[in-house]
């Protein structure tokens, strides 16, 4: 995942693409920005914040632009994994399978054998 990139897959997982800035920064938006270089290190640096009025909430910064973008995905993956917009699926029931009796149900019952397995009446 890189920052061309991510933003397709934070699509795929429900995330409106207004709540993200790839490359400039934006109010109300996460950003995910290339810093470019200082003089002393000459390391490219990458950067993830939450921006609202101008200034940067929960900011990180990375030394690996992969990194950086699985932060970011990670981040609001999860939001969407909270409020209920991703998760497991449901699996759907089979309309001829009856549904298994509770256990408590099983406890309480006498054991009975299944009619293919009642023993044959003695003469």
């Amino acid at each position: 995942m890189n920052a061309e990139s991510i933003t397709t897959w934070l699509e795929t997982v429900g995330v409106p693409a207004e709540v993200v800035s790839v490359g400039t920064e934006s109010d109300n938006a996460w950003c995910l920005l290339r810093e470019e270089p200082a003089a002393e290190d000459n390391a490219v640096t990458w950067e993830v914040f939450w921006r609202e009025q101008g200034n940067r909430y929960d900011w990180a910064r990375f030394t690996n632009e992969q990194v950086a973008c699985h932060y970011l995905f990670g981040r609001l993956t999860w939001a969407q994994v909270a409020r209920g917009a991703v998760g497991v699926l449901p699996t759907p029931a089979e309309p001829s399978a009856a549904p298994a009796p509770a256990a408590a149900d099983q406890a309480a019952a006498p054991a009975q054998p299944a009619p293919e397995q009642a023993p044959a009446p003695q003469a």
